[in-house]
This record gives C-alpha cells, structure tokens and sequence, in this order.
C-alpha cells in the first residue's frame, strides 16, 4: 500500500487516453491519492468527469483558469505531488517538455514539478521511429525523466510496431516500485560506446551503423544502478545523460588511448563500441579525385581495445559486445575466450528487428560458466536488465 503517496497524472491526447482511467483506478486500489490534469485535445477522448470519478477530484486542465488558480494553483499542484506520470504523452507533449515549452496546464507543471516524473508515450510508430522524437526522447532521460515503453503491437491506425501505450498495470508497477536497486552502488564503470570513424582524406571516412544508443541507454542504467560512469564516445547524434563524465572520440585509435588510460581506475568496464576492425594506411592530405576506375585502399588492424583491457595487471571486470550476422553463438563464445573476458553480450544486426540504429534489441549473453536470454525489448528496458545481470556476474566473481 502506498498510503498518502500523491500522484499527478497528466493526460495528453491520443486514443490511449482510455487507459489512464484504468491507470487512476489501479493507484487508487494500492492507496494513492490521485489528481488529473488533461490537455484540451484529451478532453475529445475522454471527458474529464470520468477521470473525476476515478479520483475523487475535479480535473484540471485550464492553465488560467480564475476558480482553479484560487482553489489550487499550478503551483500549488505542483508541489502536491510526490510523482508527475504523464501517460499517455503525445509526440506533442514530448517535444513541450523536451524543449521547456509551457503552453498549456500540463506542459507548465512539467516544468514546475520537483519530483520524480514518469513519462509514458503513446503514438504512431512512424511517428515514434521519426529521428526528432527520439531525440525529445533522449533529452528527457538526460533530464532525468524515466520513460516507461512504448510496446510493440496493433495500433489504432492499423499500423503494427512500436507506439502502443504501456500498459496501466505496468505503469502502475513501475511509478509505485522501489527505487532502482543500487547494484552498482560506489561502484566505477567504463563504456565505451558508438562507431569510429577512419579517415580517408579530409571527406571521406570509413565507419559502421552504429547510432550509439545501446552503450548510451547501458550508461544511464549503470548511473541509475549508483555507479559512476565513464563515456567514451564516438560520433553520435545522442545526449549524454546527466552525471556522467563523457569524452568525446573519433578514430578507433583515439578511442583506444582513451579507454587505456581510463581502464585500470574503474571496476568494470563495458565495451558497447562498435570500433572499426581496420583502418586506411594512408590518409590522402586532399581529397581523392574520381579518375581511374578502380582505386585499392590498403588497410592495417586497429588496436584491440577489449583484448589489451583484459590483460592489464590490474583489470576490469570485462564485458565485450559481438554484433553477428551469422553464427552469433559460435562466435560469441569463440571472442569472450580468445579474449579473455568475463561476460559478452551477442545481438544480430541486418535483421527486421533490433541491432544498428534501432530502439530495440535482443541479447544473448554468456559468460565462462552459463549464459542468458534477454528476448526483444525496448533498448532502455534491456541495459537495465543487463546491468544488473552484469552486477551479479561481478559480484559472484569477487566473492569465490
């Protein structure tokens, strides 16, 4: 039970606004005491008197509204509440909050609240993949703002795929759960994250489809698990999250040097770089003019970050990362014993779902004696997993 816990619930436009009825209902059954403020736009899906019986509450969603301001004002709902859950949240009312906006009710106590808040999105998945949204997205987890789902499944439009509401008993599980578990608690972690780019000439540069965004979503778990974290980064459109100390790279050998001389000072270290395997000989001072029909570029191995990590005298514990087209078991198992690791996370790229640039993923994880599945799910929800199957392997071999 959850006795005298006050939760703000705001509800944006979207046919998922049906389900934050369910949503209010369900906090109310644990003990909470519940308050609802809608945008104009979700009250043509539901209408406020719903949510009104639901809560036991008048619903707001008037930003100046005189009897409102007199009873309660934004304010005053503001410091109310010990939890702010905006479920559904629009595309719109993301890019609001992403972007300090405060136009409406709900935008202006995104802004005014001082506790934890609780973001559920609900919209179309093309709409959900747009490179715009995922960037509102990634600027409110720096802001420290958990994003709960979205799900995979039909939507109203007839589309099928991300977009879909959590659901409210999930919702409901997640704002009225323990705080994270500290399992990282005054631990130091390295990761390593992002593609590399090796240079041709002053234009041209050979790299990956790495878009970074695993390696970010495992950095902000491991802050969330009470570690504190370094990033070594490549080249990415992402926001670093807040708390972390981030270096910024380019060239597999500056990441190299730069994951060196970090290593030895952290406890474990997380390579979710997809480094580039070889780069160019020569790097041409001007750039390459297209004139005979066939050119041959002639490449060298790059330094093997994960290997030299691992045979340091005064090593991390040493999780690697093996994108796989084929064989993934076989290869997997083949890179963390040749290299000497503790743990390594295998995922497929080149497939429907998951791998490069996407916001889900699926891993199979090993580790010398025994191995794990973390089936398909959002990329924000598997580095939570994984960090803590992490912090479990790295406990249990400091203690035998």
């Amino acid at each position: 039970m959850t006795i005298n816990k006050h939760i703000l619930v705001g509800v944006s436009g979207g046919i998922a606004a049906y389900k934050s009825a369910e949503l209010v209902r369900l906090l109310r059954k644990q003990g909470a005491e519940v308050r609802v403020v809608m945008t104009e736009a979700a009250t043509q899906f539901v209408r406020p008197l719903t949510f009104q019986a639901l809560s036991g509450h008048s619903v707001q969603f008037e930003l100046l509204n005189a009897e409102a301001e007199n009873a309660m004002s934004h304010i005053s709902l503001a410091r109310w509440a010990d939890v702010f859950v905006i479920a559904p949240a629009s595309a719109n009312t993301i890019a609001k909050c992403s972007h300090g906006l405060a136009d409406d009710l709900l935008s202006t106590l995104y802004l005014a609240v001082d506790c934890p808040v609780y973001i559920a999105p609900a919209m179309n998945q093309a709409m959900w993949h747009k490179a715009v949204t995922q960037e509102n997205i990634a600027k409110l987890k720096a802001h420290g703002v958990i994003i709960i789902g979205p799900e995979q499944g039909d939507q109203a439009c007839g589309d099928t795929g991300f977009g879909r509401m959590s659901e409210p008993v999930a919702i409901c599980e997640r704002i009225l759960a323990k705080p994270v578990e500290q399992c990282l608690q005054g631990l130091r972690v390295l990761i390593s994250a992002g593609p590399t780019r090796e240079p041709l000439d002053p234009v041209r540069y050979i790299t990956n489809r790495s878009s970074g965004k695993m390696g970010y979503a495992l950095a902000n778990a491991a802050v969330q698990a009470g570690a504190k974290v370094t990033l070594v980064s490549g080249p990415v459109t992402l926001v670093v999250p807040a708390a972390i100390d981030a270096y910024q790279v380019e060239t597999a050998a500056q990441m190299f040097e730069t994951v060196m001389a970090k290593a030895s000072d952290c406890d474990i270290y997380i390579g979710a770089a997809a480094v580039a395997d070889y780069t160019p000989i020569t790097v041409q001072a001007q750039k390459i003019k297209k004139q005979a029909q066939q050119s041959t570029i002639i490449l060298q191995k790059t330094q093997d970050i994960l290997a030299t990590v691992a045979k340091l005298d005064k090593r991390p514990f040493t999780v690697g990362f093996a994108a796989e087209t084929n064989n993934l078991e076989s290869y997997a198992l083949h890179k963390l014993h040749e290299k000497n690791l503790d743990m390594i996370a295998a995922n497929w790229v080149g497939r429907e779902q998951g791998g490069f640039d996407s916001n889900e993923n699926a891993l199979q994880v090993f580790w010398q004696t025994g191995q794990k599945t973390l089936e398909m799910m959002n990329k924000t929800q598997l580095a939570e997993q994984f960090i803590l199957l992490c912090a479990e392997r790295f406990n249990e071999k400091n203690t035998t």
